[in-house]
């Protein structure tokens, strides 16, 4: 090495501890686990996959605007319902009991009934979603927070990814440009919901999230779900939401601590070791 040349120091990222890993296992249980099609496969015993892809068209457009309606009025209308001075416990049991009460009319009404029943599911999920957020320690006052509340309707395998990895960090990094411009603009000008940049999160988000509405609206109207009934089935979705939600904030209070690469690395590592036992 040449005179008055300093060689690099390479800093190595600490390590999470034995407590943060096992949390990060649980995290990529959570995260890559059961689609929400799966769960409602394991709890009648016949495969219902493909009950989404099944409904007609106009049903597949009514669904698409619904959760888009329901996104929109559970982020303006949720998060606003938190009481911040209490202690965070998560409410899950309470949260469930609401959605399948919701659920009874869906079922007894069908598709007729989504418009008035989604949206409030939805919120309450959300509530729900948001109280699982605080206990892992986030500000919810913060609107990167918020947003991180609603994104947890992007999560998980749908039906048509069943088979495959879900892609936790290929869809965050594909919702990350609309986080960012709409945690921005929130923390400007406020929540405006008819904002462009935040019409464009919710659209992505509910994207994904319609995709499990039909399975959910096709499970709770397909003659096999007779005896489950509607408020079984959102029994599982509200289930299915709040195991992802808990999956998400623990990678998220790790990333806090150790930064995103860093646990980005361990959740791959990980998930690669639980890919070879399997």
């Amino acid at each position: 090495m040449s005179s008055g040349q300093t060689s690099p120091i390479e800093i190595m990222p600490a390590r999470l501890t034995p407590a943060e890993t096992e949390d990060l296992r649980r995290a990529i249980a959570c995260l890559e686990g059961t689609s929400f099609a799966q769960r409602l496969t394991d709890t009648i015993g016949k495969p219902v996959g493909a009950l989404g892809n099944a409904l007609p068209a106009p049903a597949r457009r009514a669904i698409a605007h619904a959760a888009e309606t329901a996104l929109n009025a559970a982020t303006r209308l949720a998060l606003r319902t938190i009481d911040l001075s209490k202690p965070a416990r998560p409410s899950n049991r309470v949260h469930k009991l609401a959605a399948v009460a919701s659920g009874a009319v869906g079922g007894a009404f069908g598709l007729a009934a989504l418009p008035v029943e989604l949206p409030v599911s939805t919120t309450i999920l959300l509530r729900s979603i948001a109280e699982i957020a605080r206990q892992e320690g986030e500000d919810l006052t913060a609107p990167h927070a918020a947003l991180a509340c609603v994104e947890v309707f992007a999560l998980g395998k749908t039906g048509e990814e069943a088979a495959y990895e879900s892609g936790y960090f290929a869809v965050r990094a594909a919702l990350a440009k609309s986080v960012t411009d709409s945690a921005r603009f929130v923390a400007t000008q406020g929540a405006a919901q008819g904002a462009p940049v935040v019409v464009r999160f919710v659209t992505q988000i509910a994207a994904r999230f319609g995709l499990v509405v039909s399975e959910k609206i096709a499970a709770q109207t397909a003659p096999v779900f007779g005896a489950l009934g509607g408020a079984a089935v959102n029994a599982l979705f509200a289930e299915h939401f709040q195991t992802l939600a808990r999956g998400h904030f623990i990678v998220r209070r790790l990333e806090r601590t150790h930064g995103a690469s860093l646990v980005r690395f361990e959740y791959q590592r990980l998930s690669g070791e639980a890919a070879s036992v399997a």
